[in-house]
């Protein structure tokens, strides 16, 4: 039985980037688990018997909540037998932070096409979705200057960034496996 060691690489990326459908790629493609931090939120909130909006509203008045799921993300990433792929905004600065050695992702995708495809997934006009992305954009990076000090968009962490805006999901995704071949 192969031992694995530690999570192999982190997506990170805004909302509409396209992180999620990058993650179920390489699973795809290497054979790898996953864990996404916008599920674990999810979970959190259903255990909490709480919508996600709810949830959401909990997390802007106390912030033990998004400290405490930041810490789960951490310790699933020092996981020997863990998954190999971690999804969140912040997994890169946690693995920066804890020295994990593995490829750190960002994927760097404008605001017009992210909130295309937010448009094209649950419908709404453009120009709401830009303005929505926008303001989330926004309140999380004070949340987490005010938590962390560290502004989300700060690509320092990471090992590479993916320029996605023109690119397709089969063309993002070959781009990651070509930088995770390198070093697999």
């Amino acid at each position: 039985m192969e031992v694995r060691h530690l999570v192999k690489v982190t997506i990170s990326g805004h909302p509409g980037s396209g992180t999620s459908t990058l993650v179920e790629g390489l699973c795809n493609h290497f054979g790898w688990s996953s864990l996404n931090g916008g599920q674990l939120f999810r979970d959190e909130a259903n255990n909490r018997g709480l919508s996600l909006a709810d949830f959401g509203a909990l997390c802007a008045e106390d912030d033990s909540v998004d400290r405490h799921l930041d810490e789960v993300l951490k310790q699933k990433m020092l996981e020997e037998n863990g998954p190999e792929v971690m999804e969140s905004r912040l997994c890169g600065w946690w693995a920066y932070n804890l020295d994990i050695n593995c490829i750190r992702l960002w994927i760097n995708v404008s605001d017009e096409e992210r909130a295309t495809r937010v448009v094209n997934r649950e419908g709404g006009e453009l120009s709401q979705a830009i303005e929505a992305n926008q303001k989330r954009s926004a309140i999380d990076r004070v949340r987490y200057q005010e938590l962390y000090g560290l502004d989300p968009q700060d690509v320092t962490p990471y090992t590479h960034v993916i320029e996605a805006t023109s690119l397709g999901k089969e063309e993002a995704l070959a781009q990651a496996v070509a930088i995770l071949e390198e070093v697999v």
